[in-house]
């Protein structure tokens, strides 16, 4: 069985946020944030677990209120082909 994967933004506290989002072999999906180390999430649909990340954010944030400032920086997303 393929496994796809798909990057999407998600919005939360007025940031923009990439998390990229896994079709999993044995059903359902996964999700983790590439801005924020170790804020994953999973669900049974696609839009479940794009809602329950933006949960898992949203506690990411609470309970370390100093990653909003960096956040806040100007960053940029650059895909490069190896």
């Amino acid at each position: 069985m393929l496994v796809y994967l798909c990057a999407h933004m998600v919005e939360v506290k007025g940031l923009k946020l990439t998390v990229v989002l896994r079709e999993e072999e044995e059903g359902g999906y996964s999700v983790r944030c590439l801005e924020l180390p170790g804020c994953i999430s999973e669900g049974e649909t696609r839009e479940e677990t794009l809602a329950n990340i933006r949960e898992a954010i949203e506690g990411y944030l609470k309970a370390f209120p100093e990653e909003l400032g960096q956040l806040r920086q100007k960053r940029e997303l650059v895909e490069i082909t190896v």
